[in-house]
């Protein structure tokens, strides 16, 4: 069964777009996973535009305390650093809170969005000891990748636990040429997906996934999580948080 996990980034962002504390991402997590929701994710940045520090901790102690079985999943670059702002660091704020699961996104402190994963093409030492210690810490890591089989060699040769392939340039494929024109970059992640069976290595996914481009990316060999916040977000404009969730978990868990 693949699990969903629920990215509350954009949750943060309305509740920071106003004084106070509405909507509030705690109560957004609980809706989720009485929903069906496995996981819950969030990407903290340095310039707290969305989840803040503060956002992490107090959904670390909700899943500890109420929901013990529900994976909470922190991704950002290991490399951002404490600022001024409030911001800890990301290591630190990994520390603090002791994720079930770390994934490790190359962004730059200002970028929008993730849009590239890790290049591997050289020995990263730093990388591979900041791995290292997360899973010291109790956490799986994964690495953000682009779809491509020797990427995961390179992951594993890091000390990965899993990797999450970059879906981006599926999506746009799929929504603008629909599944024939998607069809063989999704090959290329059947290709990569595979390769991390041989190695052992587990198949996370994410970055604009939605109902409908969901629907064949389900089907890729080994497929353990997909993690999805801005398009789910959108439908519960139109649907409602809660059942938007659900229709999501239906979609996972369908077999063909």
């Amino acid at each position: 069964m693949i699990a969903l996990s629920v990215n509350l980034n954009k949750v943060a962002l309305l509740r920071n777009a106003r004084p106070g504390h509405h909507p509030s991402v705690v109560d957004a997590a609980r809706v989720a996973i009485a929903a069906g929701a496995r996981g819950i994710t969030v990407h903290p940045r340095p310039d707290q535009r969305h989840i803040r520090p503060e956002d992490v901790m107090a959904l670390s102690a909700l899943l500890r305390s109420d929901f013990p079985g529900i994976e909470f999943n922190i991704e950002g670059n290991p490399n951002a650093g404490p600022n001024p702002g409030g911001y800890p660091g990301f290591s630190e704020l990994v520390t603090q809170a002791k994720p079930d699961q770390v994934t490790l996104v190359p962004d730059s402190d200002d970028q929008l969005t993730s849009d590239h994963g890790w290049d591997l093409s050289q020995k990263r030492p730093e990388l591979a000891r900041t791995i290292g210690l997360f899973q010291d810490l109790g956490a799986r890591v994964s690495l953000f990748l682009d779809p491509e089989p020797a990427l995961v060699d390179a992951a594993q040769a890091h000390g990965a636990d899993r990797i999450e392939l970059y879906t981006g340039p599926y999506a746009q494929a799929f929504w603008t040429q629909g599944i024939a024109g998607a069809q063989a970059l999704l090959d290329q992640y059947v290709r990569t997906a595979q390769r991390a069976q041989e190695l052992g290595v587990g198949v996370n996914a994410g970055h604009d996934l939605d109902q409908e481009n969901l629907l064949p990316f389900r089907r890729l060999p080994g497929l353990l999580e997909v993690s999805i916040g801005h398009a789910l977000i959108c439908d519960a404009l139109a649907s409602g948080f809660a059942e938007t969730v659900a229709r999501y978990v239906r979609i996972l868990d369908t077999e063909d």
